[in-house]
């Protein structure tokens, strides 16, 4: 900055101001703190962080008419990485971005060093396309050298021979090994840049396949020779304090490492199959968890009806949904909307995925006859207000968690059912009374996740079938008129809802890039909530299915989860796509 002189910082300011990086307000507020302080406006901009590297990169690069790029999200193709290697790229803060017509595209903090561009193009014997980006932009993609896959293969090969040699009773001293520590640190830093919430380790009959799940889907990043199983998955059990010689039984456990410079807790999961043990490992970033209502998805009618559930002094609040749906996240937003210093609350989970201040949480440990059941008892002795039970999984629970809401107790937990309705059946299976589950149960979330449309996109009009597939699901919930809009857009919760009985209505769908997988980028909540009322509550007393209880709380005005997505599609949230594959079962 103090490079700049005058006349610069003044153009880029200006230039700031006409892309709309700087608003007229904050600019002329700026600017009578200047004359008061006495500092230059340019240096007050920056220390107040309104200007950042970033708006100063794009704005130099317009000036001296060179491209602009952003690369502080951008997730570059390891083939393309390998063309300049890593000790040019960081002497030259250098980095390459892609082949365009045997050009390749380069991205330096300093685009302007002839001399640099021309020993980097005659090092990779070929012309340069070249580009401005940000020291944070350029730094972040050199990290992405250091999470080469390719990397693994050379472990895995540096450890082979060795392990073909070695008999299980040493698989201790092979485990020990750089080679495969590297391999493993690897594997799990690539998970955790690429927002993966599981890796799977799978044992073929002649290799051994990894697997990622991001935004919900697995895919295949890499296979491994079959000689380095039992290296990786004795480091795996060494990670989390499990029994390396213990092959038959199942096994789980739990680690935390620091990846990425993030802090992330490890879930392991380990089981024999037939040739050899599968590991899954669940990732848990706890730097990147929102738990705040309004940031899942939930809105309108839904927010309200929770809102209501969580505010009564007893009572059940249900989550339901399969494996992997957010259902935690509800129940750990929910008591983040409720905790306060004149409640306790405690919590018992299996295991604890996030620690939250202020909240006495416990760990289930069955191998010493801490169970669900078991610690609910001893909960119950512990004057809470708030209960939380992380799973009701057996009749004894379901019981004990029914009873707790009775004597004054709120309680808090989860099922695995395909629908808000498929509750209430299924606390009839575990034998509670149908009057008991009328009077306790408040509320109840059905939930599922799909994938966000990622933030590069194209807008299409939608087909005759996508036309038609909304007005059958969402017609009658959309405004009839212009002037109904504003007000069923907040009753329902949903921004600027588009008129019923159009021809066809305007979807987005993102790129597909590398960053942004078939054009999905995170994901986000559908929910359906519903509010046990007075004649629901009839309808359970009287055993009725749950198809009869969900009409009548579409009745009643509950938005499903097919609903919900509609909507959110028709708002750029996802696409209709997902939400059919996602709610396939509810409809």
């Amino acid at each position: 900055m103090a490079l700049l002189t005058t006349d610069m910082q003044d153009k880029l300011i200006g230039l700031l101001q006409e892309e709309g990086l700087i608003s007229k307000e904050t600019l002329a507020t700026m600017s009578e703190e200047s004359k008061k302080t006495k500092q230059p406006l340019f240096a007050l901009l920056s220390d107040k962080h309104i200007i950042d590297d970033e708006m100063m990169t794009h704005a130099l690069a317009q000036i001296s008419g060179t491209p602009y790029v952003n690369l502080t999200n951008s997730l570059i193709n390891q083939k393309v990485l390998d063309l300049i290697p890593e000790d040019v790229a960081e002497r030259f803060m250098a980095v390459p971005l892609a082949e365009v017509r045997n050009r390749l595209a380069v991205a330096m903090v300093d685009a302007s060093n002839v001399q640099a561009v021309d020993y980097l193009s005659s090092r990779i014997s070929r012309p340069l396309k070249v580009f401005m980006a940000s020291e944070a932009g350029i730094r972040h993609v050199l990290d992405q050298y250091k999470t080469d896959l390719s990397s693994v293969d050379v472990a895995a090969e540096a450890s082979k021979e060795e392990a073909e040699k070695e008999e299980s009773s040493s698989i201790k001293t092979i485990v020990q090994d750089s080679p495969i520590s590297r391999a493993l640190s690897t594997i799990l830093e690539y998970a955790v840049k690429s927002r993966a919430s599981d890796i799977h380790i799978e044992p073929l009959q002649g290799a051994l396949k990894i697997r990622v799940r991001v935004d919900g889907v697995l895919r295949e990043i890499m296979q491994l020779p079959k000689a380095i199983e039992p290296a990786l998955v004795s480091r795996i059990k060494i990670l989390s304090n499990l029994k390396i010689d213990e092959h038959r039984v199942p096994q789980d456990g739990q680690s935390a490492v620091s990846v990425a410079n993030k802090e992330v807790d490890l879930r392991i999961a380990i089981s024999p199959v037939v040739w050899g043990e599968q590991v899954v490992i669940r990732l848990l970033d706890k730097s990147g968890a929102s738990f705040q209502l309004e940031e899942m998805g939930y809105a309108g009618r839904a927010l309200r009806a929770i809102r209501k559930g969580s505010h009564r002094p007893n009572g059940m609040i249900l989550t339901s949904g399969p494996t992997g749906s957010g259902k935690s996240t509800s129940l750990y937003a929910l008591i983040q909307e409720i905790k306060d210093d004149s409640v306790n609350i405690v919590t018992l989970e299996d295991p604890v995925e996030y620690k939250i201040g202020g909240v006495n949480q416990i760990q289930v440990n069955s191998e010493v006859g801490l169970t669900f059941a078991t610690g609910l008892r001893s909960i119950l002795r512990q004057d809470p207000d708030i209960v939380m039970v992380g799973e009701i999984r057996d009749e004894e629970t379901a019981a004990l968690a029914v009873q707790a809401s009775l004597t004054g107790h709120l309680v808090l937990s989860t099922l695995h059912t395909n629908s808000a309705a498929g509750v209430l059946p299924r606390l009839l299976d575990m034998k509670i009374e149908p009057f008991l589950i009328a009077s306790t149960v408040n509320t109840i979330i059905g939930q599922r996740l799909v994938r966000r449309v990622a933030p590069k996109r194209d807008t299409y009009q939608s087909t005759p079938i996508e036309t038609q597939n909304i007005l059958t699901t969402v017609g009658h919930l959309l405004p009839k008129s212009a002037a109904e809009v504003a007000q069923i857009s907040q009753d329902l919760g949903y921004k600027d809802l588009p008129l019923a009985g159009q021809n066809a209505y305007t979807l987005v769908k993102g790129k597909d890039t590398p960053a942004t997988p078939r054009g999905y980028s995170g994901r986000a909540g559908l929910y359906e909530v519903m509010d046990v009322t007075e004649t629901i509550q009839r309808l359970i007393v009287n055993r009725a299915t749950s198809s009869e209880i969900q009409k009548q709380a579409v009745a009643e005005g509950m938005i499903t989860m097919r609903q919900d997505g509609y909507l959110k599609a028709l708002q750029g949230v996802t696409t209709l796509e997902e939400v059919n594959r996602v709610t396939a079962d509810t409809a």
